[in-house]
């Protein structure tokens, strides 16, 4: 409890609870992906992709082990009931190194 000063009294308040407006809605498997789909755009593993394809060249050890940890991650948070709200914190994924 708090004390606060309203309109030149003083009262006993209660903090604010928001019940009907935190209403929370569920986290998908499909957003889930979509970040980890994100995460790879961001060291434009497509390109990696299309690079080793055409040239023959193997993609950079460092891309292609991204690309499997994000892979993991999203499997491991998408088995999680429930999906943290959270998901796409930093805190679950891997951090792209030398990119």
């Amino acid at each position: 409890m708090r004390f606060a000063v309203i309109d030149n009294s003083r009262e006993w308040t209660e903090p604010a609870r928001h019940t009907a407006s935190a209403v929370r809605v569920p986290v998908l498997v499909a957003d889930v992906e979509a970040e980890a789909n994100r995460r790879l755009r961001s060291v434009k593993l497509n390109e990696w992709r299309t690079r080793e394809f055409i040239t023959g060249q193997p993609m950079p050890a460092h891309i292609r082990h991204f690309a499997l940890q994000v892979g993991f991650a999203a499997e491991a948070i998408s088995r999680l009931s429930p999906i943290p709200a959270d998901f796409d914190s930093d805190v679950y994924w891997p951090r792209a190194l030398d990119l």
